[in-house]
C-alpha cells in the first residue's frame, strides 16, 4: 500500500520588498477572521483572497494551497508559545520552581485568550501535523523545556528527566486546551493555575528525593 504524500506546507517563497510583506501580512490577517469565522471545515483559499482583497493567483505566490496558509498560522502560533517558554524558562534570575509557576499561569492565560483560533487550528492539524516542517517547529519548544529540566533536576536519571519534561508539557498543552475551551474568568483562571503549578512542583520534588 502506497503511503499518503504529506502536502507541501512550505511557502513558495519568502517577501523581501515592503509591498510584499504587507501583502502576506494581509493574506494572514484574514485567514485568521476566516478560520474563526468559518472554521477549519469550511476554510478555502478562495475565501481568503477574498477577505484580503487580493486575487487567489496573489496568494499562490506566497502560498501553494490551504495547509500552507494553515501552517503557516499554526506555526506563528507555536512561536509566540516558544518564545513565551523560553523566556520565562531562562530567567536566571528567578528560581527554577517559581520560573515553572509563571510558564504555567502565563500559558493558561493564553490558551483562554485565544481559545476560538486554537480550537479552529487543532481541527486543521491532521492537513500539516506530520509534515516534517510541524515536526521541526514543536521540536525547538520540546528542546528548550529539557533544558530547562536539567536545570531543575540537575542529579536524575536523563530518561526519568526526560520523562518528566514530557509529561509536563503534554499536560499542560492537553488540559490547558481543554480547561480554555469554555469562557473563564481572571479568578477561576489563576485558582486552575495555582493548582497546576502545584502539581507539577510536587511531582519534581517527589523525583528529586533520593
Amino acid at each position: 500500500m502506497t503511503a499518503r504524500k504529506a502536502p507541501r506546507i512550505s511557502s513558495r517563497k519568502q517577501p523581501k520588498q515592503a509591498r510584499s510583506n504587507l501583502l502576506v501580512t494581509a493574506i494572514l490577517q484574514a485567514a485568521a477572521q476566516v478560520l474563526a469565522a468559518e472554521g477549519a471545515q469550511r476554510f478555502t483559499t478562495a475565501r481568503v483572497a477574498e477577505r484580503a482583497g487580493v486575487s487567489v493567483g496573489s496568494l499562490y505566490q506566497y502560498f501553494p494551497n490551504k495547509a500552507a496558509i494553515l501552517f503557516r498560522l499554526q506555526s506563528d502560533e507555536w512561536q509566540q508559545t516558544t518564545d513565551l517558554l523560553s523566556t520565562i524558562l531562562k530567567d536566571a534570575g528567578t528560581p527554577p520552581q517559581q520560573r515553572l509557576r509563571n510558564l504555567v499561569h502565563a500559558f493558561i492565560r493564553s490558551e483562554c485568550d485565544e481559545a476560538q483560533m486554537r480550537v479552529a487550528l487543532n481541527d486543521a492539524a491532521p492537513l500539516y501535523r506530520d509534515a516534517p516542517e510541524a515536526k521541526q517547529a514543536r521540536a525547538k519548544g520540546e528542546r528548550t523545556l529539557q533544558a530547562f529540566m536539567r536545570e531543575v533536576l540537575p542529579n536524575t536519571r536523563r530518561a526519568a528527566r526526560a520523562r518528566a519534561g514530557d509529561l509536563i508539557s503534554t499536560t499542560l498543552s492537553t488540559v490547558g486546551k481543554q480547561f480554555s475551551e469554555s469562557p473563564r474568568t481572571l479568578a477561576e483562571i489563576k485558582a486552575y493555575a495555582d493548582a497546576m503549578s502545584d502539581m507539577f512542583l510536587a511531582y519534581i520534588e517527589r523525583i528529586e528525593r533520593p
